[in-house]
């Protein structure tokens, strides 16, 4: 799974280790700009997606739609530096021993990760 370390500058969520993507701008869908974050932060192209999140996460802080993305265009690098101070694959070992941006990842990533064996 690849995921992006919050530089420790950010003002939410700092020094953790976090999904990729990011705010939905006014008058965008939430698919929509997930295409135009992933662009923006790994410099890939994915396609918008036809189907559901497989997670939604909601706090007071935050109104997140969680999407697996398997297939894209591109080689993913960090285009975001001032967002992320890196990006890495991990597999669950790896993420296990992360701070992660939210509680409800693991869980979630352990049923990705188990299901793709």
């Amino acid at each position: 799974m690849l995921l992006c370390h919050r530089s420790v500058e950010r003002r939410w969520y700092p020094d953790v280790w976090d999904l990729a993507g990011g705010h939905v701008e006014p008058g965008e869908f939430p698919g929509q700009a997930l295409v135009r974050e992933l662009r923006e932060e790994l410099d890939i192209t994915v396609d918008e997606p036809s189907y559901r999140p497989m997670m939604t996460v909601r706090t007071s802080e935050c109104d997140m739609r969680i999407w697996l993305v398997e297939a894209w265009t591109g080689t993913p690098n960090n285009a975001a530096p001032h967002e992320h101070d890196a990006i890495s694959w991990f597999d669950l070992s790896g993420i296990r021993q992360l701070r992660l941006a939210h509680d409800s990842y693991l869980p979630m990533m352990t049923e990705v990760l188990a299901d793709s064996v």
